[in-house]
């Protein structure tokens, strides 16, 4: 690191669990930031401003009015921009020290596990169960940890699935997949703006503690956060590897 890299990242190096190490591993890190939304935004910024080495954006979506109620990445300028590269200039305007890569499409099939496995952490920052199931099953045959984050209405989740944790669940473990699964996104149902940044910014310090190495840190890893934000009670229910599970049980 150079002498601008320690002022800017002075905040962070200044904490004893944190330091130059630390902040040496996140500036060599690469995070896959799946969905550039609600969740992906904030999460994907505060790992811009840490100054996470190499961040790759994937979505398809283009930015639409309707998103700029929560997704705090994107301008009113951006709308009918593609959301990769609307977040991506975002981010190179906090941070242009990092480098960001876009991915226009729905990542699925062999372009999801390439992705996956060629970053350090996976946030999985999407709205829909099957695509959820189906980055946890590519972060567990790449063996990557993956942060995921949900968020509707004014109810938000998050965990850390990491499967080099022979001990740690993952998604399917908590929810196993169903064909009877009805689908909820919050353009039907809604969502408050600021939950998302909250789950999204849960979602940057859990990626970033796992780059890091975090001193004394521990990860939500079997273990599931909720976050009821009428009330703002927040919750941590403990959760085990289920040994017949249909995907990690095979690893």
């Amino acid at each position: 690191m150079n002498d601008q890299d320690l002022l800017r990242y002075s905040r962070h190096i200044l904490l004893d669990e944190w330091d130059v190490v630390g902040q040496s591993r996140v500036s060599t890190g690469h995070a896959l930031v799946i969905g550039a939304g609600g969740l992906g935004c904030p999460a994907a910024m505060f790992l811009a401003s840490a100054g996470v080495g190499t961040i790759t954006l994937a979505d398809h979506d283009r930015v639409d009015l309707t998103n700029l109620q929560r997704q705090i990445g994107h301008t009113t300028a951006s709308v009918d921009e593609l959301k990769v590269a609307s977040l991506a200039n975002t981010l190179r305007a906090i941070n242009p020290t990092i480098t960001v890569h876009t991915i226009a499409e729905k990542l699925s099939g062999d372009a999801l596990n390439r992705a996956v496995a060629a970053a350090d952490v996976v946030l999985d920052c999407t709205d829909l169960f099957g695509a959820r199931h189906a980055i946890n099953r590519a972060c567990i045959a790449a063996r990557k940890p993956l942060v995921s984050g949900a968020a509707i209405r004014f109810d938000g989740q998050v965990s850390v699935f990491d499967s080099r944790d022979a001990t740690s669940p993952c998604y399917h473990c908590i929810y196993p997949e169903s064909d009877s699964f009805e689908e909820t996104r919050c353009a039907e149902m809604g969502v408050f703006a600021p939950l998302v940044g909250i789950v999204g910014s849960l979602q940057a310090a859990e990626a970033l503690k796992l780059l890091s190495g975090l001193q004394g840190g521990e990860a939500l890893c079997g273990r599931l956060l909720t976050i009821d934000a009428k009330t703002m009670d927040i919750a941590t229910m403990r959760f085990c590897r289920d040994a017949s599970c249909a995907v990690c049980g095979r690893h």
